[in-house]
């Protein structure tokens, strides 16, 4: 679960609100700068939840927060971000799905067009383009 600036976990019988600001980029890397002062926050109030407790709820606040970004993004980032690790087909499998659930994203279906390119399928990268040009229209 999101809120503005925190992403919510659960740990064992606890609620967990994580501070979006730990995870860096598309990739939602981990600021272990940014996990002390939580870290010592959460401690000060929970004095048994130990070290390993905070990496295990940091572990699982990061994969929550890359299900988020997804979601918030249709697909694109992670989309993106497995292209450019030469991922392409996966890549296009991610965005073609995330387009089956949400048809109606213009910006989705450009990215959609550009990997197609990419991969040399200029057919269904047209198709993209077309499909996004046509959602853009409607608006």
């Amino acid at each position: 679960m999101t809120q503005a600036d925190h992403i919510t976990v659960i740990h064992g019988s606890m609620t967990v609100d994580v501070p979006r600001k730990i995870f860096k980029g598309r990739e939602c890397t981990i600021d272990w700068d940014e996990v002390e002062p939580f870290k010592r926050i959460t401690q000060s109030r929970y004095p048994w939840i130990s070290d390993n407790a905070i990496k295990v709820i940091i572990n699982k606040a990061q994969m929550e927060m890359m299900r988020v970004r997804d979601e918030e993004t249709n697909g694109r980032e992670y989309s993106k971000t497995l292209a450019e690790k030469g991922k392409l087909d996966d890549a296009i499998a991610h965005l073609k799905l995330r387009l089956e659930l949400n048809p109606n994203d213009a910006k989705a279906w450009y990215d959609l067009g550009e990997l197609l390119f990419k991969k040399g399928d200029a057919k269904g990268g047209f198709d993209a383009f077309k499909k996004g040009d046509e959602l853009y229209k409607k608006r």
